[in-house]
């Protein structure tokens, strides 16, 4: 009996010690086979997150070029320069620049619709300026061609006597005629005046009958 209980005695000994050993081991991490097959995956960025990323830098990158055109326009546009002496160069808001960058373009287009009517006027003083050009050059042509030519010209003054005696006799028909009391009135003698005095054949009368006055006259 005694050398049993010795025996029982160190075969438990021996059990809990193999116990204790294989707990001992089993808590140790397992430095060959189990790190030759643990890695660590990088991290990769989801859909939604690069999708917001880029929504970002797009969204920046739209804020800077409006930025950047309102940076230009007040550097361009002549009223948008503001000075305050006293504190300095002041930045104007968005809402000015716009402001001022329209009531300056319309003043350019104005500017522009009045200087493209000049240039119309221009050209028109210009195009005139040519035909009487061409025709001077045909008057002294003529002349150098026939310089007698001119000796037997009209005067002035008697182109005047002329359209002188023709106004005064349609005027004196006219007066007779015409009748003011009122603007109806007025006008329906006009066109009768005209009917009954200024047929051609009564013109040319008038005209041949100044004309032999001043015949006349310059005897």
């Amino acid at each position: 009996p005694a050398l049993f209980m010795e025996n029982a005695r160190k075969g438990s000994i021996v059990s809990r010690a193999n116990s204790i050993g294989s707990t001992s081991a089993s808590s140790v991490p397992n430095t060959d086979d189990e790190d030759s097959d643990y890695h660590q995956e990088p991290y990769k960025e989801s859909y939604k997150d690069r999708r917001r990323r880029a929504h970002t830098q797009a969204e920046q990158k739209r804020r800077d070029a409006i930025k950047k055109g309102y940076d230009d326009l007040q550097a361009i546009v002549p009223t948008c320069e503001q000075q305050d002496f006293s504190i300095g160069s002041q930045k104007l808001s968005k809402a000015i620049v716009l402001q001022k960058t329209i009531d300056y373009i319309q003043f350019l287009h104005k500017e522009k619709k009045k200087q493209e009517e000049e240039v119309s006027t221009l050209r028109k003083d210009v195009m005139a300026l040519k035909i009487m050009k061409v025709n001077y050059e045909q008057i002294v042509k003529a002349h150098q061609d026939n310089p007698n030519k001119g000796k037997n010209q009209v005067s002035d003054e008697v182109k005047f006597n002329v359209f002188q005696g023709i106004m005064d006799s349609l005027f004196q028909s006219f007066n007779a005629s015409i009748s003011v009391t009122s603007f109806q009135e007025l006008s329906a003698c006009v066109f009768s005046w005209i009917e009954e005095h200024c047929k051609p054949q009564m013109l040319r009368d008038v005209v041949i009958g100044v004309l032999h006055q001043v015949k006349n006259s310059g005897r």
